[in-house]
């Protein structure tokens, strides 16, 4: 959060080091991270606990377990698909019928015509 001070009137500037000031007291009224840190570890030590058991890594991320590579279902091929569709416009212009739908596809369909038009024969 960035402020600039210079852009305060006088009342919020004064408001603003009271709010200053208040939270200054509130965090110097805390005990140190270290010092809590320890009487957690030792409060867990007495009751047979470790912070990992408890809550996972101690660096806060979650503690999933890494996921393994999928592997190909049997039987299924992963290779090229010959095209099902062409461009009448543009011969070049082919459609394996998978996936996203080519531009030139969505715009004919959008004309008003069927997707069957356009199979390879």
């Amino acid at each position: 959060m960035s402020l600039n001070i210079e852009q305060l009137s006088p009342q919020e500037l004064a408001a603003l080091i009271k709010r200053a000031n208040s939270r200054r007291k509130v965090l110097a009224k805390r005990k140190p991270a270290a010092q809590t840190k320890a009487a957690v570890a030792k409060l867990l030590k007495s009751a047979g606990w470790t912070f990992e058991e408890l809550y996972g890594k101690a660096s806060g991320a979650s503690a999933a377990a890494p996921k393994k590579a999928r592997k190909a279902a049997k039987g299924r091929s992963t290779g090229k698909v010959p095209p099902k569709y062409r461009n009448p416009a543009n011969e070049k212009e082919t459609w394996t019928g998978r996936g996203r739908q080519p531009r030139w596809v969505a715009a004919e369909i959008a004309k008003g015509r069927k997707l069957e038009e356009f199979l390879i024969k």
